[in-house]
């Protein structure tokens, strides 16, 4: 297997005049999840200039470009953004608001490199429409929404995307982390990342004067012995050889110093490597949340909404291999290095499995090496766009020609 054909580099080096101001825009423009009219607008155009056939599928849209006979390869880029309020003091810097699923204003940013994605995406097409000598089969470049709240794969999946769109032998993707450093990608078959559920619970209380807890079932109490119990799940429930975490984000309860309230809400996540693993942690929490609940002698159940339940990604062993072996072509085996399982989740492989495709996840460094980093989701996370747009468009065209017959 060979890298990308001259052609194809020669083009690389042009299409950072067009692809850096590109995504300094979708930097500025941030839209939060299922709310992405804008950048659906801009990737459809895009699309269609460089001679895509475009679908709109579930809130995201579709190019597929098909070049003769051959294998079908899908590539998949999220294009959410965040309700963070930007603090990395760029010039390119978002400082949009935008209307919740709750009619609340949020500022809103691509604190999770969203933006790098649909850039280097629309790049890897651009790319390949413009170089179809040096390549056969069908591409399919697809810009899926709301994966921030894992509603964006499952959305396009139900709007028949499957009848809709050519059956891949491959799906893609690939996302932008603070390791390894920018320039470099790492990938690794079998879990990648982290299968996760969040969960938003009420528990009861008797409301009472502060002075007086005798009279009354303290929440806030009943509330705070919660977050103790339930982190006995890890470390008493599960084998010290699994995977798994359960975090509470946040505790609302109460108005004032001297008043006991009647409820309080806790929102949770909790992740897992094995499903099995998900549905013990679920079920534990509940389990010992109805415990708390009775020995505080709470007046109510406690009420549970689960929401936000994210796959795990398991890379295909055979084709995580081809892209691997594609990146050593392409960068050389000191750029490529192995993908630790990252504790983060992701709603991919609903796309992949809905088609009944192998698929392969990989990292991208975005930031330069020497270089503070913020995580993902931090007010100050700031990739270096270059040579991170440039790697990632690299990595995208290389592991779709490892099937589409341009690397050899």
């Amino acid at each position: 297997m060979t890298a990308l054909p001259a052609s194809m580099t020669v083009a690389l080096d042009a299409l950072a005049s067009w692809q850096v101001p590109l995504y300094e825009d979708l930097h500025r423009h941030p839209e939060l999840s299922m709310r992405e009219e804008r950048t659906r607008g801009i990737v459809a155009a895009q699309l269609a200039g460089d001679g895509y056939e475009v679908h709109e599928i579930g809130g995201g849209v579709v190019g597929v470009l098909e070049n003769g006979a051959g294998p079908t390869v899908l590539l998949r880029a999220d294009i959410d953004g965040l309700p963070v309020q930007e603090a990395t003091g760029l010039p390119y810097a978002s400082t949009a608001t935008q209307e919740d699923a709750d009619g609340q204003v949020q500022p809103t940013m691509h604190a999770c490199g969203h933006d790098v994605h649909t850039a280097v995406a629309l790049g890897a097409a651009r790319l390949l429409a413009a170089h179809r000598e040096d390549w056969c089969g069908t591409y399919v470049a697809l810009f899926q929404p709301g994966e921030e709240i894992a509603a964006g794969a499952r959305a396009m999946v139900e709007d028949d995307l499957v009848a809709r769109v050519p059956t891949p032998a491959v799906c893609l993707g690939q996302h932008v982390l603070t390791s390894p450093v920018a320039g470099r990608v790492a990938v690794a078959p079998g879990p990648v990342l982290s299968s996760s559920a969040s969960m938003r619970v009420t528990v009861h209380g008797a409301g009472s004067h502060g002075s007086m807890p005798h009279l009354g079932v303290d929440p806030v109490v009943l509330a705070a012995a919660i977050v103790g119990r339930i982190q006995s799940l890890v470390s008493r429930e599960i084998s010290p050889s699994e995977f798994g975490v359960v975090t509470v984000g946040a505790l609302h309860a109460g108005t004032s110093a001297n008043i006991i309230p009647d409820r309080a809400e806790l929102a949770l996540n909790v992740r897992a490597y094995r499903e099995e693993i998900l549905d013990h942690l679920v079920e534990g929490v509940q389990r010992m949340m109805r415990a708390e609940c009775t020995a505080a002698r709470s007046p109510h159940e406690p009420e549970f909404e689960l929401f936000h339940r994210f796959p795990m990604t398991d890379n295909d062993l055979m084709a995580t291999a081809r892209v691997r072996e594609a990146f050593v072509a392409q960068f050389g085996a000191d750029r490529v290095e192995h993908m630790e399982p990252v504790t983060a989740s992701e709603d991919f492989s609903a796309i992949p499995d809905a088609f009944g495709a192998p698929y392969c996840y990989w990292g991208l460094g975005g930031y330069v090496e020497g270089r503070e980093t913020a995580p993902n989701h931090s007010p100050f996370f700031a990739p270096d766009p270059q040579p991170t747009l440039r790697t990632g468009t690299e990595a995208a065209a290389s592991a779709a020609l490892a099937w589409l017959g341009g690397a050899g």
